[in-house]
């Protein structure tokens, strides 16, 4: 096996190690926000722990603080625009999306609106080369390949597939879902120019912050205060933690992998680590989810394939 094919599927187990983490996360996060009954107000702490965390590792090495000067020197300059420093806003809008439109719609729903939006978008995105990587054409196995993950995310959450939302609430997580693939190239084109992913990190995490500093205000004007109380198990404010390494994984594979099969990568992850959730709380997976993650896994092959060295010409006789 070459060089460039050991590290391509290098970058894709890495992506899917950042699924597994994102839905370890989303356990945290979920659990945090039951807790509290306030979904941004969870997103908030988890938001602030892993800006804390950043805040400890980035500017206080050498490394992270040239790669904050390299950010810096390349929005001054225009290498790098300041709209593409604001990926933080998809991971606020995602979490603004899941506390107002899970309880209607059903997790299943929602899960596969999100990935259906981040399905098509990663084609749009990828397209548009918004990402480190250039532009990458839309063809018929990347377009298979994008159908294959939704349906795969449909198949694993089919029991939950219920819900009585309205259009505008299924809406929601499909933006989202959209907006999550822009935020994968912008990371990613930041972390390029910062030669770190820790440094992009840091930009997405407050940026994510900020955007949720003007949400928590708005909701509160229409629900008031959160109902509920901080839990007492540790462990639920460990999501910011988990997020750290997420963004980082993203910003750092993302370059090679392109928006789409990063994305699928990260659905198969997703799954593996809901199986191992599961089998930690003495669940017993159904059948539907191992197809689920064969499926995914299919659809990174089929969008990864080389393509087909074009037909040589016959010679002719002289």
């Amino acid at each position: 096996m070459r060089h460039p094919e050991v590290r391509q599927l290098a970058a894709i187990g890495l992506a899917a190690v950042g699924g597994i983490a994102l839905a370890v996360q989303a356990r945290f996060n979920g659990g945090l926000g039951a807790s509290l009954g306030d979904g941004v107000v969870a997103a908030m702490i988890s938001t602030g722990s892993g800006i804390l965390v950043l805040l400890a590792i980035v500017p206080a090495s050498r490394g992270g603080r040239r790669a904050l000067r390299q950010i810096r020197e390349a929005l001054r300059v225009r290498g790098l625009r300041w709209w593409q420093c604001l990926g933080g806003v998809a991971g606020a809008l995602y979490v603004v999306s899941q506390g107002v439109s899970v309880s209607s719609l059903g997790v299943g729903v929602f899960v596969v609106a999100v990935v259906g939006g981040t399905s098509a978008g990663s084609l749009a995105v990828d397209r548009a080369g918004l990402g480190p990587g250039g532009s990458r054409a839309i063809t018929t196995p990347r377009v298979i390949g994008a159908m294959a993950g939704v349906i795969a995310v449909a198949i694993a959450g089919h029991d939950q597939l219920t819900g009585n939302g309205s259009l505008w609430l299924l809406a929601l997580p499909v933006l989202a879902g959209l907006a999550l693939s822009v935020q994968s190239a912008l990371n990613g084109r930041v972390g390029a120019v910062a030669g770190s992913p820790w440094a992009a990190a840091l930009v997405n995490f407050v940026v994510a912050g900020c955007t949720l500093c003007i949400a928590l205000p708005i909701e509160y004007l229409f629900r008031g205060g959160p109902p509920g109380e901080l839990p007492s198990e540790p462990w639920l404010y460990g999501g910011g933690f988990l997020g750290v390494g997420v963004i980082a994984i993203a910003t750092t594979v993302v370059r090679r992998l392109g928006v789409l099969v990063f994305g699928l990568a990260s659905i198969v992850g997703q799954l593996l680590g809901a199986v191992l959730l599961d089998t930690l709380g003495a669940h017993r997976p159904p059948a539907t989810t191992w197809i689920a993650i064969a499926l995914t896994l299919g659809a990174v092959a089929v969008t990864t394939l080389p393509k087909a060295p074009p037909p040589k010409a016959p010679s002719r006789a002289a």
